[in-house]
């Protein structure tokens, strides 16, 4: 007979210097660039990387263009270790479309900072497996398939590590025949680089008050298929960015296409959740973008072979919050480190992990432990993140607050008087003001949206889609998407705001169902891509994400 989950035995602790949660640019960075500096002073430093998907890459979901500058920095000869960046971008384009055409931006308009020449297209899910590879062959441990699901800390509060979680637990929370005990690893220090809106760095930033006197952070959700076209559609090291419809002027995000590889082309919808109609839905814009003249021909005659989403942190440089508490730090997108206007975070990622792994490393040197890293603060606040991240601080508060026309447009003007005149341009910040789970109008002062069906060729329907993430969970295992109080959907979400959670998620997980004559609020949590959307855009803040069984999840291919 299995034990009782409140009959549990003591976790085993294994002990390291450093522990990294999440084996995406930053953490794999960080662990990289902690061995070549052990190897460069004849340290040990040991170190060990968590990843709560099946393996590195599994949960990665990016555009992907890549700047080149943190990979130079990490790895100076990755072209001759053949590392999968080969496309490099060599048509940028920038679109403006409309109900039935476009308009295309000149690009010598366009700040320099917005030139893509000497970046690359790239599946960033390959481009972390050969990381994982390096950092493997220079004696870094990546355990994959274990979800960091808590936080330790000392008798003074500081953070000594993480616990994985309990497998084999039931849906009522017992320990079944298959129950093994989550294991404590403890550190020195502990980086998180869990991406965005992280369930630990959540707690950490809460109980440490490390956004404190920032800006709230801003979320956008990342849709994205990969699709095989015909040879005759595909213009390698084509980037194509466009915004416009199908959203309003008044609702902010955009699109992508990237061509690259053996007739790839990814395309991508990022929409922004600041959004205010409950009754928009992010993955049906998305297949209607699809759909307009401009865009729909690079798809006829191709297949869609992959689909996943993701929410991306929009709130720039003054939503950073405090890098470092006691005992650790946030790393890339845990730390909300996206040069918005570029769509890009993995070379910040990526430099993030390397000032983090030299903090650690003087630290340790120094026989330091469990205090701040005010190093890696320090090498963030004054060097190449800063300088990427403050010029264009002001560009989502613009579009935000003047709508997209004119939002873009003063946002461009913003990032000139940055280039041309730094003094003048940093004088001033703007704010946010409102979270995204803040900005909904109720249900009875929107307007609801009709959406064509699917046509199963160019558009498809969230569970289809779901399927082409190859999104699998143990389904006797606890529900992860938590509810404050259960009675919140029914009672308050679904009357003032028709239950948005139905819409806004992105692969079906919630539904308002009838049972007994009565609606009922249904979690499908085997459907869950770990978007993190339901966590950040909720309006009653009553739902929240946890880390479900160690490489559940999607497993992304090629993403």
């Amino acid at each position: 007979m299995a034990a009782e989950a409140n009959e549990l035995p003591p976790r085993e602790a294994m002990e390291f210097d450093v522990v990294v949660v999440g084996a995406g640019p930053a953490g794999l960075a960080a662990a990289i660039r902690l061995k070549q500096v052990a190897a460069q002073r004849g340290q040990e430093i040991s170190v060990v990387v968590l990843e709560k998907g099946s393996e590195p890459g599994a949960h990665i979901l990016s555009g992907a263009v890549i700047d080149p500058i943190g990979i130079d920095k990490l790895i100076p000869d990755w072209k001759e270790k053949g590392a999968p960046i080969r496309t490099a971008v060599t048509d940028d384009r920038f679109l403006y479309l409309g109900p039935a055409g476009e308009m295309r931006l000149p690009n010598f308009m366009m700040p320099p900072l917005m030139n893509n020449h000497g970046n690359y297209i790239v599946s960033l899910g390959d481009v972390v497996r050969w990381l994982a590879e390096q950092a493997t062959e220079l004696g870094v441990e990546i355990y994959s398939g274990f979800a960091a699901a808590e936080v330790l800390y000392d008798e003074t509060g500081a953070v000594r590590g993480v616990a994985t979680g309990d497998m084999g637990v039931s849906k009522e929370g017992q320990a079944k025949d298959t129950f093994t005990r989550g294991v404590e690893l403890l550190a020195k220090y502990t980086l998180i680089g869990e991406g965005a809106r992280g369930s630990l760095s959540k707690q950490l930033i809460a109980r440490y008050e490390l956004s404190k006197g920032r800006e709230p952070q801003k979320f956008g959700i990342g849709l994205k298929e990969l699709w095989e076209v015909k040879p005759a559609q595909h213009q390698p090291g084509l980037m194509q960015h466009s915004f416009g419809w199908p959203l309003d002027n008044a609702t902010g995000g955009g699109s992508f296409l990237y061509h690259y590889g053996d007739n790839l082309v990814s395309v991508g919808f990022v929409l922004h959740l600041n959004y205010t109609n409950p009754y928009l839905s992010p993955f049906e814009e998305f297949q209607r973008f699809k759909t307009h003249p401009a865009i729909r021909g690079v798809f006829e005659g191709g297949k869609r072979i992959a689909y996943g989403a993701r929410a991306i942190t929009e709130g720039g440089w003054q939503s950073v919050p405090e890098l470092v508490f006691p005992g650790g730090a946030l790393l890339g997108c845990s730390a909300g480190l996206v040069n918005v206007p570029r769509i890009k975070g993995s070379h910040n990622a990526m430099l993030s992990g390397i000032h983090a792994a030299d903090a650690v490393a003087e630290a340790l040197a120094s026989g330091r432990a469990h205090d701040r890293l005010e190093a890696y603060a320090t090498a963030v606040e004054n060097g190449p993140i800063a300088r990427d991240l403050k010029p264009v601080r002001n560009v989502k508060p613009l579009w935000s607050r003047f709508g997209t026309r004119l939002g873009v447009a003063l946002g461009g003007i913003d990032m000139w008087l940055n280039t041309i005149v730094p003094t003048v341009g940093l004088g001033y910040t703007l704010k946010h003001g409102k979270a995204d789970h803040a900005t909904l109008k109720e249900a009875s002062r929107s307007k609801p949206i009709e959406y064509p069906k699917p046509d199963g060729v160019l558009t498809f329907d969230r569970l289809t889609s779901v399927s082409f993430s190859a999104t699998n969970h143990e389904e006797d295992q606890p529900v992860h998407l938590v509810l404050k109080d259960p009675a919140v959907p029914v009672r308050y979400s679904l009357p003032e705001y028709a239950e948005p959670a139905q819409r806004y998620c992105p692969a079906g997980v919630y539904e308002i169902v009838e049972k007994d004559g009565k609606p009922a609020f249904q979690i499908n949590a085997q459907n869950c891509v770990h978007c993190k959307t339901c966590d950040i855009k909720d309006p009653a803040q009553n739902i929240t994400w946890v880390c479900p069984e160690g490489g559940g999840g999607p497993n992304y291919s090629g993403m």
